[in-house]
């Protein structure tokens, strides 16, 4: 099937999983992807890579001999596009760096994914994903005196590098469309994970102490009759008393322990009420209440294993799982594709190749000229998103987040909230920036004429509500197509767009209960939340590369169309190292709380002061034998290995053990555990990966800057988020309403004052 990427040709240096990843994230969308391994192969051999090399063309290259590196020139020089992941250098040591490709090829698009950035003082540090979990605070503590770490098994470092390069790179792909040239992108994978850290990292620095309420008992992973487990909303649950009453629990409203605000200001009502809610769950199945749940209208989800969640309806129902029959692994199931469009919808053209597979037709093929933009004014762009406008009308974290990355490449995005929903904007000043603000409540008649009016000259509507209710509005994609027939419709949702749960409202939790994540993280134990809501802000990510590609496909062709993805998509693209289900497969990845990595030589170990990440492969023992104090470790193998290295590290700090191992070129990092204190980093402050700013009457915040890098078109945070509905006025002028603006004020259509930002 068509794809918006078709007649787009990439080549794919990258090994692991970032560069691969990004690799099938095109792939998907119908880049010819052409996958240039090393003699003997991928360099990680794992099933995985039936899901991260679907799609593409193989080759084998040994980049260290000339025949290899001119063979890698020739087909660089006739594509539009580079994917490589190695440490800062490499590439350009090589001559295969981007300034010297681009000046053969002036429309390249280079990307590139190291672990730091090349000025950052880790830049030489092999960066595995343990080591950049370290660094960016994504291990938990278990709460016990030594404050011993946990480890998770989801890449998240190399997937959110992968997402948000794939946005870089389409957004570079329109950018060349309109001027005629290509440009380098980076995106260092440490970088990449504040995105992923989020609210997590907002500090509103004079924000009034609050104390908790009753809805945050009444959120959470509960144990249930069976001895399963179901995950069920908090504070912002929808439909809850809907749910209090088909739980026959109304006789609680009299001991206020149906009442979400109530403040939980003493020790014998909250123990009170955790009893009482905790022994509600133990009266059924977790099946049971997730069915109830859903009858409710409300939202929960059971925590299955990935193994269950493969099998269920669902899953299948909503293509989030598909079969490729993997000439090595056979007939599979492995993820589905994370960004759909409507009318490019793209597909999984081929399963994995073997490697070398391709080589004759690679080489053998006449010289390809790389595409030529079809109508490129060589203008000078100040932004790749100059000139387009979007009305976003998204709520909570994944939706805004989309519309907030749309801004950081230049749009011009109208974030649109219902002056009627609450008090606040829910996390307004971690989503919002660089984006204009109305309060418009499009319920009303007046304030649809007015999102009519302001549609006019858009490019862009996006939205998360719960399938079907834009459309009882007459704002669905349809309806917002007669009237604008280009537009491009973004529709991001918790479960999809297909299947029997495409209507069930959710949020982060559900994704991460119902795909495995809670279960991996949480192992045999009670279920887990992953450190960092990574499936709201990476569906964000996955939304606005469908936008981009929608719109990159509507410069070629004038056609608009609709674009979907999910937070479940997302969970399983998080965990696709693990998400293939074949004859023979053992699910024995890292999980549960006591879990500090994946071997002896890739998992956090205590020194006497704390605690730091080792990153070495076996290939790497000799090295660390001649480390002072590892004496005679390349003997040891296995848990021999893991007690020696345990005894040895305790007897020095985690400075020393970390410049010692370092210095002999074995990957160290002392792990973070603390977001506040990675926040606080002079250097992160200086690379504007933490940002502080004055936001209107609330004063300064801190929030999470954007990560990619690109050489002529550079993301930026844009304005600090303002305060809700602060540019109703100047909007409605601009779509010629000014003279109606007291009379929308006055009916209460549109509004000023009286919500705040949260």
């Amino acid at each position: 099937m068509a794809g918006a990427l078709d007649g787009f040709r990439v080549i794919d240096f990258g090994h692991y999983i970032a560069g691969p990843l990004l690799g099938m994230l095109l792939a998907d969308q119908g880049a010819d992807v052409i996958k240039v391994d090393p003699p003997g192969g991928p360099r990680w051999d794992t099933p995985a890579n039936a899901t991260w090399n679907r799609g593409k063309r193989s080759i084998l290259l040994d980049l260290k001999t000339e025949d290899g590196k001119e063979s890698a020139r020739r087909l660089i020089a006739r594509a539009d596009a580079v994917v490589e992941n190695f440490r800062p250098g490499v590439m350009d040591r090589l001559g295969l760096g981007a300034e010297e490709m681009g000046e053969g090829n002036p429309g390249l698009v280079y990307c590139s994914l190291p672990g730091f950035a090349p000025d950052d003082p880790r830049a030489d540090v092999p960066a595995y994903e343990g080591i950049i979990g370290a660094a960016t605070a994504n291990f938990r503590t278990t709460g016990q005196k030594d404050e011993r770490p946990v480890y998770t098994a989801i890449p998240n470092g190399s997937v959110y590098a992968a997402f948000q390069s794939a946005v870089a790179v389409v957004m570079a792909l329109y950018a060349r469309e309109r001027t005629g040239l290509g440009q380098r992108i980076q995106v260092p994978l440490f970088d990449s994970m504040f995105q992923s850290i989020g609210r997590f990292g907002v500090r509103v620095h004079n924000a009034p102490r609050t104390g908790p309420t009753l809805g945050e008992l009444w959120g959470g992973i509960y144990r249930c009759k069976d001895g399963e487990w179901v995950r069920f909303g908090g504070p912002g649950n929808q439909n809850y008393r809907q749910f209090v009453e088909l739980a026959g629990i109304t006789s609680w409203d009299a001991d206020g322990l149906t009442d979400l605000n109530r403040p939980l200001d003493t020790a014998e009502f909250t123990e009170e009420a955790r009893r009482r809610i905790d022994g509600l769950f133990m009266t059924r199945t977790a099946q049971e209440w997730e069915d109830l749940i859903a009858e409710a209208g409300s939202e929960g989800a059971v925590c299955r294993t990935s193994e269950e969640w493969f099998e269920h309806p669902h899953a299948r129902a909503a293509q989030m799982v598909e079969e490729v029959d993997d000439p090595v692994l056979g007939k599979m199931l492995q993820p589905g594709i994370n960004a759909r469009l409507s009318a490019t919808p793209g597909s999984i053209r081929r399963p994995a190749p073997t490697p070398d597979q391709h080589r004759e037709e690679i080489l053998g093929a006449p010289d390809r000229e790389p595409r030529k933009p079809s109508a490129a004014t060589e203008e000078a762009l100040k932004s790749v998103l100059d000139g387009v406008k979007v009305l976003d009308l998204c709520i909570i974290l994944a939706g805004p987040t989309m519309g907030r990355t749309l801004a950081e490449y230049g749009a011009d995005v109208i974030k649109i909230d219902n002056p009627k929903r609450g008090s606040t904007v829910a996390r307004h000043n971690d989503i919002n920036r660089g984006k204009r603000s109305i309060l418009l409540d499009l319920k009303s008649e007046e304030g649809r004429e007015v999102f009519w009016k302001m549609l006019e000259d858009a490019d862009v509507v996006a939205q998360n509500y719960r399938a079907g209710s834009l459309e009882r509005l007459g704002l669905g994609y349809e309806e917002v197509r007669k009237r604008k027939p280009d537009i491009v419709y973004a529709s991001l949702n918790a479960y999809g767009h297909l299947g029997p749960w495409a209507g069930r409202p959710g949020h982060e939790g559900f994704a991460q209960a119902t795909a495995g994540m809670t279960r991996r993280f949480g192992g045999d134990g009670k279920p887990e939340s992953q450190p960092n809501p990574v499936n709201d802000y990476g569906t964000g990510f996955m939304g606005a590369y469908g936008v981009a590609l929608a719109l990159l496909h509507r410069k070629l062709t004038g056609q608009g169309q609709h674009i979907d993805s999910a937070l479940a998509y997302t969970a399983m693209t998080l965990q696709s190292p693990y998400m293939q289900m074949y004859d023979g497969k053992t699910w024995d990845e890292p999980k549960g709380q006591d879990a500090l990595g994946s071997g002896p030589l890739q998992r956090a170990y205590q020194a006497n002061d704390g605690w730091f990440f080792l990153g070495a492969q076996e290939r790497d023992l000799p090295r660390l034998a001649g480390v002072e104090g590892l004496s005679g470790v390349e003997s040891l193998a296995g848990r021999g290995l893991e007690s020696s290295l345990e005894e040895r590290f305790l007897g020095g700090t985690v400075e020393a053990w970390v410049a010692r191992l370092r210095s002999a070129g074995v990957g160290a990092q002392r792990v973070i555990t603390n977001v506040r204190q990675l926040m606080e980093d002079p250097w992160v402050i200086e690379h504007r990966l933490s940002i502080t700013r004055e936001h209107d009457e609330i004063g300064p915040v801190t929030t999470c800057g954007p990560a990619p890098r690109l050489s002529r078109h550079p993301v930026r945070a844009g304005r600090a988020a303002p305060k809700p509905g602060s540019d109703v006025e100047s909007i409605l002028e601009q779509h010629g309403l000014g003279e109606r603006y007291e009379s929308l004020l006055e009916s209460g259509v549109v509004l000023v004052d009286g919500v705040s930002a949260g």
